[in-house]
C-alpha cells in the first residue's frame, strides 16, 4: 500500500525526542489507519544504526519490550492514534539547541515496509517546579479530574468558581471538542420569530435561536422577521458550495513554477484519487492556481457535505500533496507550505468574496411601502437613499460588507448552534442591494459568498448546539443547505430592521430601551 513521503513523516511525533534516564526517547503515533507492526527493521540516530539490542518499545498503557521480543511477538496491533515509545540505551544524552536526525524502518500491515526520516530539536523535561494543569492520559473527562482541574483553577486564581461548573451536558461526549475542560460558558439564549423561508431546501416558518449578550439583537432580528413575514416571506438560495486549502510550491524560477501547474493539470485524475481516498465524503471539484514570482498557489475545491470541513480537506490536501511531491520530477521543488495563506483560513479575503468559501447564499424579498410604513415606520425611499449613501462610505472604508451588521445574526447563530465561531471572520462578508421598484416598494437582496456552516460533526452534536439545531430541523446529514438558507433569511430580517432605524433615527433610542445603560 503506498503511502506519500510526506505521510510518513505525520507519523513521528514532533517535540517527542528527549533525554531520559531510560535513555534517549522519541514516540511515533498513527495517523493513518489502524494496523499491525511486525517487525522493527533500524533506527539511526544522525545516520548511525542504533544496535537493536539497545532499543526497547512501549505501546502507551502497556509494558515496555525490548526490540528482539517486540520483533519475535508476531505482530503488535498500532491502532490508528495509539502511541509507541521508542528508548534507545548506550547512547550519550543528545546535545540541546541542535538538529538531530531520527530515521525508522518497520514492516506494518497494510502498508508493507515503512521508512521515514525526520529532523528534531530536543525538547526540556518538566520538572516538578513546572505549574501543570492536572490531566488524566487514561480519562480525561472523568469527575474527578474535572474536579481536579477546578480547583487548581481556583487555587491559582484564588477565585471560587461558582457559575461555570454548573453544566447538563456529559463531559465524555467532548473528547476532540475541547482539551482542559472544566465547565462551560453560558452564553444566554433568546428566540426569533418565526421567519417564513421560500427556500429549496428551507421551506416554511422557522424559530431561531440566538446566543448573545447585546441588548436589542433578538428584538431587533424579530422586527425584521415580522415585516418580512407580512411580505410573504424571504426568498433564499444557495448558488455555490465549496472549502478550500491552498498550498504553496517555491520554485528556482518562475518557469518552473508555470511547467509545475501544467503537470497537476494533467495529472488531476491521480491526485483527486490520493486525496479522496482519505474520506468517505470529500470530493475534490477542481484545483485553481495562481503564479506569481517563482511561487505556485495551489487552491483545492472540495464538496464537504454536510459538515464545514476544513479538517477534512486539510487531511486530503495533505495526501495529495504528498503525491504531487513524490511523483513530479521535472523541476526540483525548493519548498513546500501546506498552508500559504492563500486559502484564508478565518479570515475574510477579496478572494472567498469572488470564488466562494463555505456555501454562496443569497436572500432576498420585496418589501410593500404600505407594510414598511407601518412596522417600521419609514419610507422605501428612506431606506434606498441611506443605502446609496452609505455605499460611499463602505467604498472609502474598504470593509468587506456592503451591509450593515450581518456578523451580528450570523455570530449568535453560529454560538447557538455549535458552529466553529472564529469562521464568522469568513462569513461576515456580505454584499447588499437595494432598489425602488417602479410602484414605490423596496427590493432587498444580500448575498453571503463565504458561509461556513456545518449540521453535522464539530459542535453541533453537543448538547444545547444539536438541540437548537433540532429545533429548527437542521441536525444532521442533508441538512447544511436547509441552515444556510434559512441564515441567510435571518441576516436579511437583520438588515432592513436596522437600515430602518437607522434611517428613522431609531436607532439610539432602541438601544437605550433594550441593551444595557451605562
Amino acid at each position: 500500500m503506498f503511502v506519500p513521503s510526506i505521510l510518513l513523516k505525520q507519523l513521528y511525533t514532533r517535540g517527542s525526542l528527549t533525554n531520559t534516564d531510560k535513555g534517549i526517547h522519541f514516540s511515533i503515533k498513527n495517523r493513518l489507519k489502524d494496523s499491525v507492526i511486525h517487525k522493527l527493521v533500524a533506527i539511526r540516530l544522525n545516520s548511525e544504526e542504533v544496535p537493536l539490542d539497545n532499543i526497547c518499545l512501549q505501546v502507551e498503557g502497556e509494558e515496555p519490550m525490548s526490540a528482539k521480543d517486540f520483533n519475535e511477538s508476531g505482530g503488535v496491533t498500532f491502532p490508528l492514534r495509539d502511541i509507541v515509545h521508542i528508548y534507545i540505551s548506550g547512547k550519550p544524552n543528545l546535545v540541546k539547541a541542535r538538529k538531530q536526525k531520527v530515521a525508522v524502518s518497520f514492516h506494518a500491515e497494510p502498508f508493507g515496509p515503512i521508512r521515514f526520516e525526520v529532523e528534531d530539536v530536543v525538547a526540556s523535561l518538566r520538572t516538578a517546579q513546572d505549574i501543570r494543569i492536572p490531566r488524566d492520559k487514561e480519562n480525561d473527562y472523568a469527575p474527578e479530574i474535572i474536579a481536579r482541574r477546578q480547583q487548581f483553577f481556583s487555587e491559582f486564581t484564588g477565585k471560587p468558581i461558582q457559575h461555570m461548573n454548573h453544566f447538563s451536558l456529559e463531559p465524555q461526549d467532548l473528547q476532540g471538542h475541547i482539551e482542559n475542560f472544566v465547565g462551560v460558558a453560558q452564553v444566554p439564549l433568546g428566540m426569533a420569530g418565526p421567519i417564513k423561508v421560500n427556500g429549496e431546501h428551507a421551506q416554511g416558518k422557522f424559530i431561531v435561536p440566538f446566543a448573545t449578550t447585546e441588548g436589542d439583537l433578538v428584538a431587533s432580528y424579530n422586527r425584521g422577521m415580522k415585516l418580512l413575514n407580512m411580505c410573504g416571506g424571504v426568498t433564499a438560495t444557495v448558488v455555490d458550495d465549496g472549502m478550500q486549502r491552498a498550498p504553496v510550491f517555491v520554485f528556482e524560477d518562475a518557469r518552473g513554477a508555470r511547467d509545475f501547474v501544467i503537470w497537476v493539470h494533467q495529472h488531476l485524475a491521480y491526485i483527486r484519487a490520493e486525496a479522496e481516498m482519505t474520506s468517505s465524503i470529500a470530493k475534490l471539484i477542481n484545483i485553481e492556481h495562481y503564479l506569481s514570482n517563482k511561487f505556485a498557489f495551489l487552491r483545492f475545491d472540495f464538496k464537504t457535505g454536510d459538515a464545514a470541513g476544513q479538517n477534512m480537506v486539510g487531511r486530503a490536501t495533505f495526501a495529495a500533496c504528498g503525491w504531487i511531491l513524490d511523483n513530479y520530477k521535472s523541476h526540483r521543488v525548493l519548498d513546500f507550505y501546506m498552508e500559504s495563506n492563500f486559502a484564508t483560513d478565518k479570515k475574510g479575503s477579496q478572494i472567498n468574496i469572488l470564488r466562494t468559501r463555505g456555501k454562496r447564499v443569497t436572500a432576498e424579498v420585496t418589501v410593500s411601502r404600505e407594510h414598511l410604513l407601518d412596522v417600521m415606520r419609514v419610507d422605501p425611499k428612506q431606506i434606498d437613499h441611506h443605502s446609496r449613501v452609505a455605499s460611499i462610505g463602505s467604498f472609502l472604508s474598504g470593509v468587506n460588507n456592503t451591509g450593515l451588521h450581518s456578523s451580528n445574526g450570523i455570530a449568535a447563530m453560529f454560538i447557538a448552534t455549535g458552529q466553529d465561531a472564529a469562521n464568522v471572520a469568513e462569513s461576515s462578508a456580505g454584499i447588499f442591494f437595494s432598489e425602488l421598484t417602479d410602484n414605490g416598494d423596496l427590493y432587498l437582496s444580500i448575498t453571503i459568498p463565504s458561509l461556513i456552516v456545518a449540521t453535522y460533526g464539530g459542535g453541533t452534536g453537543v448538547g444545547t448546539q444539536k438541540e437548537c439545531l433540532e429545533l429548527m430541523g437542521c441536525y444532521g446529514k442533508d441538512k447544511v443547505l436547509k441552515l444556510a438558507e434559512i441564515i441567510g433569511a435571518v441576516v436579511l430580517a437583520g438588515e432592513i430592521s436596522l437600515a430602518a432605524a437607522v434611517s428613522s433615527a431609531d436607532w439610539v433610542s432602541s438601544h437605550e430601551q433594550y441593551g444595557p445603560n451605562y
